[in-house]
């Protein structure tokens, strides 16, 4: 965030003695100047959600300049608001989240942190074009954008380009001019004593190696299983193909913060309404009945989307513990071969 700002601010204070009232601001329809005021608003805004924990609705309060203020006292005002914004990131606890409606009315504090961040490079590419002055933001910046909050796009030949295609602000050789988009803030679903938290294309190819993903984790985790899961996820954001709400959810229990397990789906829906999952546990958390109180939850929530009908399991014959958490889940065996067996779970609907 404090990068980012420096170096918009460092970007246009060369710069303030120009017109930016009569100059429109790239291809947004607002000026030079009252886009410089957009990105002090929004990073205000951002810091409100995170500093008063809003749940419902956006934090009513505006922000407005004094009369008179010139560029330089702009440029001042989006220094200061994006330090109340890094802030309110370092000292808001990683489980809160804050109302945003795009697109599962919430974000945590890295969320707001990236949001904050694309506002500051996009807006300040806006302000850049319109002024004819060269931008282009450090790598890591656009990175961090682009892995917490366009899980949905491939990479491409590099995180800037990639991010100002995404945002209908450029294009990229091979693929389809962009109309119309929106960030994607990861799915968060919660149960009585657990939180499943959707792994980010960042969390995921931090997990699938040595790292933690961003989580504090019971002794002995990640397990393997959920190194492997995230490599996956993150192959398939690399392919192009990563659906965040089908991919991996990490379990975390609410009485301390620390992560349990791992659970997610193979792939999105196929065409008949059908979706695998798989799950793990690290040994420690086992037998106190929180996969199955996961699975109960990921499961419903699943069901609930009009593409799914039918949520599958696929287990080891041997494996008697992950056979009773799929039972108490409410799944049904329906098929078996020498190796494996299969539960379903299906949601009766009308019609």
């Amino acid at each position: 965030m404090e990068q980012a700002v420096a170096e918009c601010v460092g970007l246009l204070g060369a710069v303030t003695d120009r017109d930016w009232d009569g100059v429109r601001a790239g291809r947004l329809e607002w000026s030079c100047r009252q886009t410089a005021v957009h990105i002090a608003e929004d990073l205000i805004a951002y810091a409100g959600q995170l500093a008063g924990r809003e749940q419902d609705g956006y934090s009513p309060f505006e922000l407005s300049l004094e009369e008179g203020t010139d560029n330089a006292g702009a440029l001042r005002v989006i220094g200061a608001m994006g330090a109340l914004l890094a802030a309110a990131v370092r000292t808001t606890p990683r489980d809160v989240r804050a109302f945003h409606p795009y697109p599962f009315r919430s974000a945590n504090r890295e969320g707001f942190a990236a949001m904050g961040v694309a506002e500051v490079l996009l807006h300040t590419h806006d302000i850049s074009e319109g002024l004819g002055l060269s931008y282009e933001p450090a790598p890591e910046l656009c990175d961090f954008v682009l892995t917490r909050l366009f899980p949905h796009v491939q990479p491409g030949p590099t995180p800037w380009l990639t991010l100002l295609w995404a945002t209908g602000r450029g294009e990229l050789a091979g693929r389809a001019p962009v109309a119309q988009w929106r960030w994607n803030n990861n799915v968060v679903i919660g149960t009585e004593r657990l939180t499943l938290e959707g792994v980010t294309p960042a969390a995921a190819t931090d997990l699938s190696t040595v790292g933690h993903g961003g989580f504090e984790w019971i002794e002995g985790g990640p397990i393997e299983g959920t190194r492997v899961g995230a490599g996956l996820v993150y192959k398939e954001y690399e392919d192009g193909v990563h659906r965040p709400e089908w991919g991996m959810y990490v379990l975390v229990r609410r009485e301390d913060g620390r992560a349990v397990g791992a659970m997610g789906f193979h792939s999105v829906p196929d065409e008949a309404g059908r979706i695998e999952v798989g799950y793990d546990l690290v040994e420690g958390a086992r037998g106190h009945g929180y996969a199955t109180e996961a699975l109960r939850a990921l499961s419903s929530w699943a069901l609930d989307r009009p593409e799914v009908r039918t949520v599958v399991a696929t287990v080891e014959r041997d494996n008697v513990p992950s056979q009773h958490v799929l039972a108490r889940a409410g799944f049904t065996q329906v098929a078996e071969d020498p190796e494996h067996l299969t539960y379903e779970l299906r949601e009766l609907r009308e019609g």
